[in-house]
Formats: C-alpha cells, sequence, structure tokens
C-alpha cells in the first residue's frame, strides 16, 4: 500500500531533493507540503504552517529549520503522527519536546539520515574502545557549504557521542581552543568546523597517536543520500508504535 507523507520544509533544498525522489518511488507519495513560502512548484497543497494542514497522512518527513520544530511536534502529538526528524541545530529544550513527543507517537530522530555515516557510528565505538586507552587523542573535522547555519554539525556532535559514549562518557567536548594557553587534555574531543562553497558534507574523526595517526572519512556528494535515507525511514515508521527510534533500527 501507497505511503502517504507530508513534507515539512517542502520548498528547501533538500524538501525538494526527497519530492523528486518520491516522485520516482512507487512505495510513497507526498501528499502536501509545509513551507512558509509557497512558491507554487510542487505538485501537492502546500500549508505556510503545519497546523492549518488538513491532509491525513501516515508519515511526516521534517527537514525545515529549528525554529520551526515546535510546532511540528505539537502537531504530530495531538494527531499521532510519526514523525522523521531531521532539523539539526535544535535546542536542550526542543530535545525534550522530542522525548515528550515520542511517548504520543512514533518519532524518528537522527542528526545524519546517510546508510554510511550510521555505520560510521558503529565503527567508531570499536576503534574509540581500543584507541583512545593506548593514548590516541580524537579529533572531529567537518566541512559544509556555506550557507550551513549551526557549527559543529549535528553529524560531527553524533560521531563525537558515539566515541564518547564508548569511552563511558569521561570525555569533554572542546569548541574553541582560541583563549587557551595549555596543552591538550587527554580526555577530550576537540572540534572543528569548516564552511565554504558548495560543499555538501565532509566528516573526519580523527586519531592521533604517538607517530601514527588513524582517520575514519565519510564525505557526502550528493544532498541525495540524505533524502533516500529520510524516505527509507518513512516507510519504517509508518505504523510504528510511539518510541524514540534512530537510523540503527532502519538499516539493523
Amino acid at each position: 500500500m501507497m505511503i502517504k507523507a507530508i513534507m515539512h520544509g517542502c520548498n528547501g533544498k533538500m524538501g525538494q531533493v526527497i519530492a523528486g525522489l518520491a516522485a520516482e518511488d512507487a512505495e510513497i507519495t507526498l501528499v502536501a507540503g509545509i513551507d512558509a513560502h509557497d512558491e507554487g512548484k510542487n505538485p501537492f497543497p502546500v500549508f505556510t504552517s503545519i497546523k492549518d494542514c488538513d491532509v491525513s497522512a501516515d508519515v511526516v518527513i521534517d527537514f525545515s529549520v529549528a525554529p520551526a520544530v515546535d510546532g511540528l511536534l505539537e502537531y504530530c502529538m495531538e494527531k499521532q503522527l510519526p514523525c522523521v526528524l531531521c532539523t539539526t541545530g535544535l535546542s536542550e529544550e526542543q530535545l525534550e519536546k522530542v522525548e515528550e513527543a515520542s511517548k504520543k507517537t512514533a518519532v524518528l530522530r537522527s542528526a545524519n539520515m546517510s546508510l554510511g555515516i550510521n555505520m560510521l557510528m558503529k565503527l567508531l565505538k570499536q576503534a574509540a574502545s581500543t584507541l583512545a586507552p593506548a593514548g590516541f587523542d580524537v579529533e572531529v573535522v567537518e566541512k559544509h557549504h556555506k550557507l550551513k547555519l549551526d557549527a559543529p554539525s549535528g553529524t560531527a556532535l553524533a560521531l563525537g557521542d558515539s566515541v564518547k559514549e564508548a569511552l563511558g562518557g569521561e570525555y569533554e567536548y572542546v569548541f574553541d581552543r582560541s583563549q587557551r594557553r595549555e596543552k591538550r587534555p587527554q580526555k577530550e574531543i576537540g572540534f572543528s568546523a569548516v564552511r565554504g562553497g558548495t560543499i555538501v558534507g565532509e566528516h573526519d574523526v580523527i586519531f592521533a597517536g604517538t607517530d601514527e595517526v588513524v582517520t575514519f572519512s565519510h564525505t557526502a556528494y550528493s544532498k541525495a543520500v540524505f533524502g533516500k535515507g529520510a524516505i527509507q525511514a518513512a516507510k519504517f515508521l509508518k505504523g510504528k508504535p510511539a518510541g524514540y527510534y534512530q537510523m540503527s533500527d532502519v538499516i539493523g
């Protein structure tokens, strides 16, 4: 049976990527879109606010901006509508609201929807467990296009979280060393963000030891990798009971 989805942030770059992918997918169709500006370029009805959407659906896919997420979560809780939540840069208060929403409907939240990144997270846990106790320092370097608003990226933080989790949560995150004049502590994970041009997304997790360096790298050459993952997640989420899901549930 065809899955009916609402695209929250339909006129953004990712919204348009997903619209294109869904148009070629026999298992899912976009029945409505939400965007602050209806540009009249979509084959489905577009609402400027999700609270005005009266189209029934099986799931909503979100690639919007952080300020729009509050209204989205309220709508999904009210309608008990499953939600694939892909927007990054959420505040602590919003993350708490995501937890609240997951008690009333199915919510899948991921900082990155690509299969490769989610596999990388698993590999990092194994690497960290071996290399960090041997004295290797951990650094995360991410590069994105100049239009990206948040830094470091949600994916970079998620990769750091994988390492930190494997190390018992003892490591601290450091985002700026410009005001510090001291040698690098052992139990920290440093983050560096590069913004420029049209870089889709590059992430390096560096384990730097004495006389050797191990680097895990992931490069996205197209936004389509994220769109394909989001559609895969939407198919997975249809009909699922209330709960907090991740891409690791989708890929198994």
